[in-house]
């Protein structure tokens, strides 16, 4: 069989890898989009490299819009089989995508609008109407439970840990009378963090790609974490009497910083703040998320029983009018704003950057990683100053970062989770990081007992099994 990259090479997104059988059967890993501003990327999101019509089916890992935010495109262009997933992805895919595709078609208005030339004119890669055609083609399946994608071909989903829903992807092939194990381990998450379980480790796999977004870092623990955020918060809204500004993804990110504020509030160490989470899709993801309980780890389950509502307290208060989400802008009031997306390059945090960026007494937190040419990637660089909305604006406000929130694990994490591969892989490729990580990562492999590393490059192809 034949492995080809297709995406999240030597890149952080657009997570896509094909597996080409002996006879011809075409198996997509996840179909992610590209985020990022990366000059060389810039068609990505446009073109395959390979044909739609032809794939036989989608195995996703989570829905993560870099995961599966090309979903309704590869519909749109021709591809009519089945996408596997479990079962929580597929209902935060039902929501993510119809809000990726309502973004891109204002973000496509906005430009037309402002645009110089007709023959500038910009299109959304799909629309809201390709988005349920998609919907309509999922299968979902639990964790653990092996299922039959063809004959020859079975799938087992290991709970990564990552986002609600989110896996790990355990195949084995059966052809020409020899059997292959490869293993895709989606985006690995962190043990002993709040809402969800422990990342699973995959069972032994012959040929391993691996995520590496955090390959060269470490995070702070828990502790440390709780306490620098109440630092922050105490020191902008207390001390400055401004914002803090959180940008963060609508599902995972948000509901664990929500998740946290409402653990403090409990115990009376929260400021009387107001808090708002500014995110029609954090509003549903986060009621779609009492939907699942199948995902939560011991201790929410058993927080639960003494705070029926986690996500929310008093001063909580969830926006999804652009009205009410407008006041904000002009609002004096010291505040905590979560509001996505994560990356601050789309969503309504990119009009409060816009507003409030070029405050002194303001601050932005960043909780996670960032693309580097995305506003987000921008101030985690330190940059003085953003282009938003055609405009420049200096950065006046304080910048904080927090990474101890990342839902991806760290080195000595990614490490841990693949402790049990060490014997059993032939050959593992790094994915889904940049290159100096990525390099960093493969040193550390290397020291741990893994031989064969590779790190592709887009469109690069190997022939396994």
């Amino acid at each position: 069989m034949k492995l080809k990259f297709c995406g999240a090479a030597r890149e952080v997104t657009g997570s896509a890898h094909l597996i080409t059988l002996d006879d011809g059967y075409t198996i997509l890993l996840d179909c992610g989009m590209y985020q990022g501003n990366s000059a060389h990327m810039k068609d990505f999101n446009e073109h395959w490299l390979f044909d739609p019509s032809s794939l036989d089916c989608v195995i996703l890992s989570h829905a993560h819009i870099d995961h599966s935010g090309r979903l309704p495109k590869l519909v749109k262009d021709g591809f009519d089989g089945p996408i596997f997933s479990t079962h929580a992805t597929r209902s935060l895919c039902t929501i993510m995508l119809l809000d990726s595709a309502l973004i891109q078609q204002r973000d496509a208005e906005y430009f037309n609008k402002h645009r110089r030339h007709e023959r500038d004119k910009r299109e959304p890669l799909y629309s809201q109407e390709d988005v349920k055609q998609t919907m309509e083609l999922f299968s979902t399946y639990g964790y653990g439970k092996k299922f039959r994608v063809r004959p020859g071909v079975e799938v087992v989903f290991r709970d990564a840990g990552h986002i609600l829903g989110s896996a790990s992807v355990g195949l084995t092939i059966t052809e020409n009378g020899k059997t292959t194990r490869l293993g895709f381990t989606g985006d690995i998450g962190r043990p002993d963090r709040p809402i969800l379980r422990d990342p699973q480790q995959m069972d032994e796999m012959d040929y391993l790609i691996c995520e590496s977004t955090y390959g060269d870092k470490l995070h702070d623990a828990a502790p440390q974490e709780i306490g620098k955020l109440l630092q922050i918060i105490k020191h902008t809204c207390l001390e400055k009497r401004g914002k803090l500004i959180i940008p963060a993804f609508g599902v995972g990110r948000t509901q664990e910083i929500v998740y946290i504020l409402d653990q403090l509030e409990n115990a009376g160490r929260l400021p009387a703040l107001p808090v708002y989470v500014d995110s029609p899709l954090a509003v549903n993801a986060t009621l779609l998320y009492g939907s699942h309980p199948e995902c939560y780890d011991g201790e929410l389950s058993s927080y639960i029983l003494r705070d029926p509502n986690p996500f929310g307290f008093a001063r909580l208060k969830y926006i999804k009018e652009v009205e009410d989400s407008k006041k904000l802008n002009f609002s004096e009031e010291p505040c905590i704003i979560i509001s996505a997306s994560g990356m601050a390059n789309a969503g309504r945090v990119k009009h409060h950057l816009f507003n409030n960026i070029e405050n002194h007494r303001n601050t932005v937190l960043i909780v996670g990683y960032a693309s580097p040419e995305t506003p987000a990637g921008r101030l985690r660089a330190g940059t003085n100053h953003l282009r938003l909305f055609g405009e420049e604006k200096m950065v006046h406000a304080e910048v904080e970062i927090m990474d101890s929130f990342s839902a991806h694990a760290d080195r000595g994490e990614i490490s841990d989770f693949l402790s049990n591969q060490r014997h059993s892989v032939k050959q593992l490729f790094l994915v889904h990081g940049e290159i100096e990580r990525q390099e960093s990562l493969k040193s550390l492999l290397l020291d741990d007992g893994f031989h064969q590393i590779g790190i592709p490059e887009l469109g690069e192809e190997h022939q396994i099994g």
